[in-house]
């Protein structure tokens, strides 16, 4: 079983590292398989609605979201974080996300998301929110914890005297890791939920 991280951050070792890290020492006790990617430093540009992966089978611009499809395709969870800037995600990551959601067509129905971000002070939860509504439109359940998944710190490491974000990120790695195994002994046993015709409906007629 595998998860893949993605940080968001331009800063490979500031808070939002700094908690994803405790997230894969977690997932290493519980035999998950880990890969990373630290995309938020990297020259991602946005969707242009171009439709051409529709024909190729993958994004128009061959950057880090094509390396990103196949690792997510063979995954069986997603942990995605991000810096809260302007209490929103950090634009690189949601244009990375945007792109990689939109360019792949494998079912990712089951596959497990979970979000984290961090903060000085505020904007956790707005940005929480703008990120699990990847997994959300995707089939893909969504792992909780026991409080929202953020930690505070401005100057890189200073997230480590966030005790409580800390705890409530491995407790979510062992609810996300829970949840994977689960799910891959109920798809052995009664497979993936029935899915019906996709119905598009316009607002505009």
């Amino acid at each position: 079983m595998k998860v893949l991280i993605v940080n968001g951050s331009p800063r490979m070792n500031g808070n939002t590292a700094l908690a994803l890290g405790e997230m894969e020492k977690v997932f290493a006790e519980e035999g998950i398989e880990v890969e990373r990617m630290d995309i938020g430093a990297q020259a991602i540009r946005s969707c242009i609605a171009c439709g051409k992966c529709g024909t190729l089978g993958k994004c128009v611009f061959d950057d880090a979201v094509n390396l990103a499809a196949q690792k997510f395709e063979e995954c069986d969870g997603l942990v995605v974080g991000s810096p809260v800037y302007y209490a929103s995600a950090n634009a690189t990551l949601v244009a990375f996300l945007t792109r990689l959601f939109y360019s792949t067509t494998f079912d990712k129905t089951m596959k497990v998301g979970a979000a984290v971000v961090s903060a000085r002070r505020g904007g956790l939860t707005s940005s929480f929110d703008e990120l699990n509504k990847f997994f959300t439109i995707s089939g893909m359940p969504v792992a909780s914890s026991s409080y929202w998944n953020g930690v505070h710190g401005a100057a890189p490491g200073e997230a480590s005297g966030d005790a409580e974000g800390l705890q409530t990120v491995r407790t979510l790695a062992r609810n996300m890791s829970f949840l994977i195994k689960s799910i891959a002994l109920g798809k052995e046993k009664y497979g993936l939920p029935k899915k019906e015709k996709t119905v598009r409906t316009n607002f505009i007629r």
